[in-house]
């Protein structure tokens, strides 16, 4: 198990069955509370959970809108789907994005796998495997983009040309990595490779620790040290009883989580925001410093 690290708030509003109103209010709110740093959007293009043929904001765009109107919190999908766009396109969205928000991307990137949406829109989505191992590829392309002048890179599945990505993210060497999936063999493996946070979506306390143990042995297989990469896990919210949302947090703060997605479904209840720096982030960093 990784060495104890510095916890780390944020909040997420998954852009189905809202608003963009409703969710710009949550997103300045927590940008004003110093103990909340970074918020987060998803990429899919229909609700994901309720009525799929109900509203749903595309998560790239939505996120450059917030990177403008934010000053400080960082920012990020969790995560984007590799299988939506090409990963060049992808890198100019991602450096686009950074320079927005004067360098405060979280750049969150999974395999994909939403059967819904890739059949709906005419999007390949390819086996488990292959899609897993198109996502490696893709995590390397883009890191060259961010990287390099003019990469080339020649792989099985992607193939760059002097594929010139300027401006160049604001930050150096390149924007955190934040990928989430949980699969041993192959996604974690990736992880090791790439990541600066690693996200698992869901699952349970001993999920997460078996896991963790995993993406530590993988580390030790490249020779990186695995306390190079923050544990992240998405908390769901019960806004009428945060007391049970601080114990889920301690939960998985004592397996070994330091970065923490708080989840907020609408309809967004009136300070949530206030309410979940005072009752769960302020009471879990006292305790836990």
């Amino acid at each position: 198990m990784t060495a104890k690290k510095p916890l780390s708030f944020g909040i997420k509003t998954a852009p189905q069955h809202t608003t963009y109103e409703d969710m710009l209010a949550i997103w300045l709110a927590a940008d004003a509370e110093p103990a909340l740093e970074h918020a987060w959007l998803f990429d899919h293009f229909m609700p994901i959970v309720g009525d799929y043929k109900g509203p749903c904001l595309e998560g790239w765009s939505l996120l450059s809108a917030f990177a403008a109107l934010t000053k400080r919190i960082r920012i990020g999908l969790m995560v984007t789907g590799n299988t939506y766009r090409h990963p060049a396109v992808l890198a100019n969205i991602g450096a686009t994005v950074d320079v927005i928000s004067n360098g405060r991307l979280d750049f969150g990137i999974g395999a994909g796998w939403n059967e819904r949406e890739h059949s709906s829109y005419g999007i390949p989505l390819y086996t488990t495997g292959e899609r897993i191992r198109r996502f490696g590829e893709a995590c390397e392309v883009i890191r060259q983009m961010w990287t390099e002048e003019a990469p080339t890179f020649e792989g099985r599945y992607y193939q760059i040309k002097e594929a010139y990505c300027e401006p160049k993210p604001v930050q150096k060497p390149y924007p955190p990595f934040v990928i989430g999936g949980s699969g041993e063999k192959l996604t974690l493996r990736i992880v090791a490779q790439y990541a600066d946070i690693w996200n698992m979506a869901g699952g349970s306390i001993d999920d997460f620790k078996h896991k963790s143990t995993v993406l530590d042995e993988h580390c030790a297989a490249i020779g990186r040290d695995p306390n190079t990469i923050s544990r992240s896990i998405q908390i769901p919210i019960t806004p009428n009883d945060l007391a049970q949302t601080r114990e889920l947090t301690q939960q998985f703060i004592d397996a070994g989580a330091n970065h923490f997605i708080l989840n907020l479904r609408p309809p967004f209840p009136e300070g949530i925001v206030g309410r979940l720096v005072a009752e769960v982030v302020e009471p879990l960093k006292a305790t836990n410093q």
